[in-house]
């Protein structure tokens, strides 16, 4: 199809969106420990590696690194440029366990002026949580601690994927399913090498194709290998090694995307296709002088490009245009086009159907921020103005060190007719709080905005049966709020008071808090938190971490 037309404009017209997350201590817990903190590079932005790409680490904001992509992009100098929601949205034990599911759960972080030396108490259990469940509260299905020895620095868990009653994910160089019931692991598949990159979705039918390192003895080992895995029965399925492009490429950075049968990577200089069913390699390279840096899979795909304006030997950094494309994922034909205008930037997805696209221009930090809503043949259909109440998405990127998926948000669900979003948390007594704001999708108008109950904050997730159900956090220490534990809850389109789908119970309020920025998944009445990042100041406490906790009865 046409791209749309020039009249469109940029976002820049309305009031920009806030960023989609800014690191504070004490959000939904600590934050990482200090040694996995990579210190800043020039002008704050990430450290970075040879060929001036950055290096892994968490993201200073955002749903990805900002900075990293910047580098990326930028590779566009040497002529080419970087790499690439179902009912269940948003990390357990490694394959190193015992294969028993650990009902345990994790002591609260560490206050500043704490004694740097406490006496470690046992973790609570799934039953001893029970006990002090309350009346109308869910109970905790289970509990599952690492248990695994990492390496510095921790790793990131990619996943969660859900197939049938299997909850699966991939970590460090093992690749695990394990009961959605119980916690019990149901099977192991260990990696040759480190995971570093997967999409965020599986088939349909429960396949998933991972990334793993060529080498990880050395610094610069590319994520170049391909490994299909069938998440029902972790059985192995095809391997390959897809090749580096004719000119610098960045294989230590890759986004991979599922739709319907059809595996996309992304990275710099090139864009690779594979049937997911029997690994058959179907296209390579975006047509013209553009490639996929963001993709986002699922019922349609999305691709996030940066096109050069000059010949590569000409080009800067500041000649790379980006936009947003459909792309047929069995062909790489473009179906259509978005362009938000030169100096934007497509930070994240928030939805593929119906298109919704995260924007911003200049720094992570000051820049302007907002979101475009297109019509199903991409040209652009509203750009909700917020005024005051800046919307802020919370995303993987903040913790994963290794792939750069756009699409593993919470913060911002649509349908058809509405858009949900939560606002940027602030700081009152009781602890840090938030609202939910809803527009209507076709105007982008404002139509109603509703709080988090004191000392706590709320997260769309998506939008099921005309209601957006949302997660609630746990109140804070500081909060009035005695007895209370976090939970599903929904709103419908119209607003009103939040109505509870499922409680958490208060008991287990202080574990829930140490899940920092979790990714929560909610189905047939349960939900689970999943870290996106294990790590500990020590192995003990690493090993002890809980990173996966369910509810439900």
């Amino acid at each position: 199809m046409s791209q749309p037309p020039p009249s469109q404009g940029g976002p820049g017209e309305q009031e920009g969106f806030g960023a989609p997350y800014e690191p504070r201590p004490g959000a939904y817990g600590a934050p990482l420990p200090p040694r996995h903190q990579p210190p800043p590079g020039p002008y704050g932005q990430p450290p970075t590696a040879p060929h001036g790409y950055p290096t892994p680490g968490p993201s200073p904001s955002g749903g990805r690194s900002r900075g990293r992509v910047a580098g990326l992009v930028s590779a566009a100098l040497a002529g080419v440029l970087v790499i690439g929601a179902g009912v269940w949205f948003a990390v357990g034990g490694d394959g190193a366990d015992d294969g028993k599911p650990v009902a345990t759960g994790s002591t609260a972080p560490e206050q500043p002026g704490a004694d740097p030396d406490p006496v470690r108490k046992p973790a609570p259990t799934a039953e001893q949580f029970n006990q002090g469940r309350e009346k109308g509260e869910a109970k905790v299905r289970w509990v599952q601690r690492n248990g695994v020895d990492l390496p510095g620095g921790g790793a990131s868990a990619l996943g969660p994927w859900v197939v049938g009653d299997v909850v699966a994910k991939a970590m460090y160089r093992t690749a695990s399913g394990y009961s959605l019931d119980d916690g019990a692991r149901k099977w192991s598949l260990r990696l040759p090498s480190d995971v570093c990159a997967a999409p965020t979705l599986p088939t349909a039918d429960g396949k998933i194709v991972i990334g793993l390192m060529t080498d990880t003895s050395t610094e610069n080992s590319a994520c170049d290998k391909l490994q299909m895995i069938d998440l029902a029965t972790g059985e192995a399925g095809w391997s390959a090694t897809f090749e580096r492009a004719p000119t610098q490429d960045g294989l230590s950075n890759i986004v991979m995307a599922i739709s319907g049968d059809v595996l996309t990577i992304g990275r710099v200089g090139r864009t690779d296709a594979y049937r997911v069913s029997d690994g058959k390699h179907l296209w390579d390279k975006l047509p013209g002088p553009c490639q996929s840096y963001g993709l986002a899979g699922g019922a349609v795909l999305l691709a996030a490009v940066g096109c050069r304006d000059r010949p590569a030997g000409e080009a800067e950094a500041d000649d790379v245009v980006e936009e947003v494309r459909r792309i047929d994922p069995a062909t790489g034909r473009t179906v259509w086009t978005y362009k938000p205008g030169k100096g934007w930037l497509i930070d994240s997805f928030h939805s593929v159907d119906p298109p919704v696209i995260s924007l911003r221009k200049g720094g992570a930090v000051e820049g302007e921020w907002a979101i475009a809503v297109l019509n199903t043949d991409g040209t652009l259909r509203s750009r909700p103005a917020p005024g005051d109440d800046v919307p802020e998405a919370r995303c993987t990127g903040m913790r994963r060190d290794v792939g750069a998926n756009l699409d593993t948000c919470v913060g911002v669900a649509a349908d058809a007719g509405t858009l949900y979003t939560a606002t940027k948390h602030r700081h009152t007594d009781e602890g840090l709080t938030n609202d939910v704001v809803a527009f209507d999708m076709s105007t982008g108008e404002k139509k109603w905005k509703v709080p988090a109950p004191p000392g706590q904050t709320l997260m769309p997730l998506r939008v099921e049966g005309g209601k957006v159900l949302m997660y609630l956090a746990p109140p804070g220490p500081r909060s009035k709020a005695k007895g209370v534990g976090g939970g599903i809850v929904a709103l419908g389109p119209d607003g009103g008071a939040p109505r509870a789908v499922l409680r958490h119970p208060a008991s287990a309020a202080a574990t829930e808090r140490t899940f920092t920025d979790p990714l929560v998944l909610h189905s047939g009445g349960r939900s689970l938190l999943m870290l996106t990042h294990v790590s500990g100041a020590t192995d003990e406490e690493e090993a002890d971490l809980s990173a996966m906790i369910a509810f439900g009865d």
